[in-house]
């Protein structure tokens, strides 16, 4: 019979799921995500209150909108903002990709087909313009013939995919005239006439704009510790002044904060209480949903450029320790809850069949994760689950098990690590109680140590002189 570990231990694919022992705050999790409220954790660290936020975020629709900065010619100081739907962003995809005709690469110039890289320049054979070696002869397509360096090159990889677009010339009723090929779709040859080129260059010079916050981004956004610049966005310095000439036009510098690429997504932020005076941007952005990006530094270039009503709309999720509740600006905690919930985590929970059952699945959960340990026998995972049991004992709780469960994480890797040390295919219970024994805090190290003592182990800093106080050498003569 095969040995049980938690390799067989099943993973839930759903986020939330993934959350231990904290079942209020799941129920709390998935209202937040549906109804899109605005979330308070409050509680000690470790008790996976980021999880939760991330679970948040996976639970959320994916961002249906894309955030530009579009240059104003008349004030380019005062460049502007234009959000597209993802159906307007197709649309406008779809246009260009309709101007001009698809023909096959046999259809075109030699020299067309070479230089955009479907055909061979050595043996002369057709093939996938992704292929940077010819699959026929080995030739390397890309390779510029004509380089002093082309065998450094090839031995870097460092050969470019050739040139996007190419020129050449055709007849058309007796005349000549200008044509351009690109590559297509489909391994396909894009012609592009001058009156299709003139078409793109009306589609693409329409406005000058950059992507602020692109379609495609992530739901979560963590924003703990971060300065006045990442959390509201900046403008970059230009030492030519926005010159029009030689330095960078104004939309070209601005950069998002936080509270823009969190729109349409989750803003969490952990230890609200170290943001201090920011808190104050940060009502006014969940009030406003949308926050203006000017230049931090007032000495910079940036300073004069401001784009007003660049959108925000996040759902926010902070925690901070019981201890920090008063740092919290009234205002802000009343615009979280008058829109949303304040939610006490859960520090332990009772010592039951179904919450070891749960544990192991954390167990195996922190083993996936760190990828570097060996799966956990039966013995182990009870081994751990009893050292959950003690300190939720030290902290007050019989008959329960802790959910400060970060630490609990560093015991089990530290059990992996002893594990594999010793070449053990498997954590067994020997290797969770070494891991125990050597993962004791200061405190504890200090009380064995010392008998409790911070004096006599501050003293230890002066080579041992614990009983006159004195630093070591102090009534020496030199």
């Amino acid at each position: 019979m095969e040995e049980w570990s938690t390799a067989q231990v099943k993973l839930p694919t759903n986020p939330i799921e993934l959350v231990i022992g904290q079942d209020e705050a799941v129920r709390v999790a998935s209202l937040v995500a549906r109804q899109r409220r605005n979330l308070l954790l409050v509680g000690p660290p470790g008790t996976g209150k980021s999880m939760i936020a991330q679970a948040i975020a996976s639970l959320i629709p994916k961002p249906t909108q894309e955030i530009y900065i579009v240059h104003d010619p008349e004030k380019p100081e005062r460049p502007f903002v234009e959000v597209l739907h993802q159906d307007q962003i197709k649309n406008q995809k779809e246009s260009s990709e309709q101007i001009g005709r698809l023909v096959p690469p046999s259809a075109v110039p030699v020299f067309v087909s070479e230089r955009l890289g479907f055909r061979c320049k050595h043996c002369g054979n057709l093939s996938n313009c992704s292929l940077s070696t010819c699959p026929s002869c080995g030739y390397e397509k890309y390779m510029d013939e004509t380089s002093l360096f082309d065998d450094l090159m090839a031995t870097l990889e460092i050969q470019s995919q050739g040139p996007s677009r190419v020129q050449a010339t055709q007849y058309a009723g007796g005349q000549e005239q200008i044509v351009f090929y690109e590559r297509g779709r489909g391994n396909m040859v894009k012609l592009l006439t001058q009156k299709d080129m003139r078409k793109l260059a009306a589609i693409e010079q329409k406005k000058l704009r950059k992507v602020l916050v692109p379609l495609k981004r992530n739901t979560f956004i963590q924003a703990t510790g971060a300065s006045e610049t990442e959390l509201l966005g900046d403008v970059k310095h230009d030492p030519y002044g926005g010159h029009p000439e030689v330095g960078q036009l104004p939309y070209t510098r601005v950069v998002p904060g936080a509270v823009h690429e969190a729109h349409e997504g989750v803003l969490y932020i952990d230890e609200l209480s170290t943001l201090g005076a920011l808190q104050r941007y940060l009502l006014t952005a969940m009030q406003e949903k949308k926050f203006a990006i000017t230049g931090r530094n007032a000495s910079s270039t940036g300073a004069s450029v401001k784009v007003e009503n660049v959108p925000c709309d996040f759902i926010f999720v902070t925690a901070v320790n019981i201890n920090d509740m008063g740092s919290i600006m009234p205002p802000l905690r009343s615009r979280i809850v008058g829109n949303g919930y304040e939610l006490l985590v859960a520090t332990h929970m009772p010592a039951n069949e179904a919450n070891k059952q749960r544990l192991f699945q954390f167990i195996a959960q922190e083993i996936k994760k760190d990828g570097h340990i060996p799966q956990a026998d039966l013995e182990a995972c009870e081994a751990l689950a009893a050292e959950a049991a003690r300190r939720a004992k030290i902290e007050g709780h019989s008959n329960a098990y802790t959910l400060r469960l970060r630490s609990l994480s560093g015991i089990i890797r530290m059990s992996g690590d002893v594990a594999s040390t010793e070449g053990s295919p498997m954590i067994r219970q020997p290797h969770v109680k070494s891991a125990i024994s050597r993962s004791k805090t200061i405190e504890e190290q200090i009380g064995e140590s010392f008998d409790g003592s911070w004096w006599k182990a501050g003293m230890s800093d002066y080579g041992g002189q614990s009983g006159s106080g004195k630093k070591k050498g102090e009534n020496e003569i030199a």
